[in-house]
């Protein structure tokens, strides 16, 4: 077994570019799974079967390894296996018709309509950063963008007049989205009164900016973000991401097309965005046990008592 993992390893090193340590973490997942094996009576590594595959991956549940790392762990073997049978070691890939372990996706976080009035309205914007900061967060709110791509608006980016952005997202990818009437009538009125303000004599192509004259970065929009929900009185932990989650979740709520906010989010898959599709769910079933008399946790409202005829 382990001069067949020799050749793999060689393999993957010198025509996969894999870096050091993914090889190294191949390497000890199939050294566990060649253990495994070894446990159960098998000792020729190309007469495994599917079930031995299958056996062996329960035995990681069991030992609380969980979906991700299991999924992980598959991986490993499969590109182990499909080697030997390129390779004409073997046969067959016992790992072909096996299932990735999926873990549940947890429902995304999001604030509430009135928590988000909320701290839109928590900038002050009689100053000229409380207006920049007020521009930024309508217009997170009305795109959904990452908080990469709002950092990294410039300003020529924004086309106010026809009510888009051109948001650049993972892998240098251009997308266009609207823009809500709202946040084109703040991100004017930043740029005509605060922008200046803010610049001085310095120059940036950023849009948004310091005065130092640069662009947000990420961990600075991060603490802004955390102030105002502070003064906004919003307890649940707030992160720019929620912000998007919020953008997603209030559209899907409204029946928006689940394509449209997947090309508005930038999403490469119809998975990722269907997740809102769930928040929707559970939102449902949440009213539905509060109001419908038939569910198991239905409780009447006390009826208030008639006032008694005046006599």
């Amino acid at each position: 077994m382990e001069g067949m993992l020799d050749a793999f390893i060689a393999f993957i090193r010198a025509e996969r570019g894999l870096s050091g340590k993914t090889v190294d973490a191949y390497a000890a997942d199939i050294n566990v799974y060649f253990e495994d094996l070894r446990s159960r009576g098998v000792a020729d590594v190309t007469q495994v079967r599917q079930e031995d595959v299958s056996a062996h991956l329960a035995a990681l549940g069991k030992r609380g390894l969980g979906k991700r790392s299991q999924a992980r762990h598959l991986a490993a073997l499969r590109g182990f296996h499909r080697f030997l049978v390129a390779e004409r070691m073997a046969d067959k890939d016992p790992t072909e018709d096996l299932d990735t372990p999926r873990s549940a996706r947890k429902l995304p976080v999001f604030l509430t309509l009135d928590e988000v009035e909320q701290l839109l309205a928590a900038p002050d914007e009689r100053t000229s950063t409380g207006l920049r900061d007020k521009a930024m967060l309508e217009v997170l709110y009305a795109t959904g963008l990452r908080v990469s791509e709002l950092c990294g608006l410039g300003i020529n980016d924004v086309q106010l007049t026809a009510g888009y952005l051109v948001a650049k997202g993972k892998g240098a990818k251009e997308r266009l989205v609207p823009l809500g009437r709202v946040a084109i009538e703040k991100v004017q009125a930043y740029l005509a009164e605060s922008r200046p303000a803010v610049l001085g004599k310095r120059k940036s192509q950023a849009l948004f900016v310091t005065p130092r004259g640069s662009g947000f970065t990420r961990q600075g929009f991060w603490k802004l973000l955390k102030r105002y929900a502070l003064k906004a009185g919003i307890l649940k932990p707030l992160s720019p991401h929620k912000l998007r989650h919020s953008f997603a979740t209030h559209l899907v709520e409204r029946g928006a097309d689940l394509r449209a906010v997947q090309q508005m989010l930038g999403h490469a898959d119809l998975a990722t965005t269907q997740i809102y599709t769930h928040v929707n769910a559970a939102r449902l079933r949440s009213v539905y046990d509060e109001f419908h008399p038939r569910s198991d946790v239905f409780v009447p409202k006390a009826k208030k008592p008639r006032a008694s005829a005046a006599r």
